[in-house]
């Protein structure tokens, strides 16, 4: 059974295919830190820095200087990896005759 990706992983691929409003209608829906981010990204995206600048510091993140959004799409999906809970063992078939 293959997993389902989070809501924030989902944003992360319509950030890297460029359809910020599609991940702009996920990560609204995302109060905790990295949706904040995420938010963030949208707006950079969308050129809004205002409105990016708050959702970085809802976030507790710098607001990057330049055309970043590329390396913050990178970043975020890094962190998503690296903080993923790690995934449980697949459960062992039961042998016959064997305990």
């Amino acid at each position: 059974m293959a997993a389902t990706a989070s809501p924030i992983a989902k944003a992360v691929r319509h950030l890297e295919a460029g359809n910020w409003k599609a991940a702009h209608d996920i990560v609204q829906k995302d109060a905790t830190s990295l949706g904040c981010w995420a938010h963030g990204i949208v707006h950079l995206m969308e050129g809004d820095l205002d409105n990016a600048r708050y959702w970085y510091r809802r976030a507790h993140r710098s607001l990057p200087h330049g055309d970043t959004a590329t390396a913050e799409i990178a970043a975020l999906k890094e962190t998503l990896k690296r903080d993923a809970p790690a995934k449980p063992a697949p459960e062992r078939a039961a042998r016959k005759g064997t305990q």
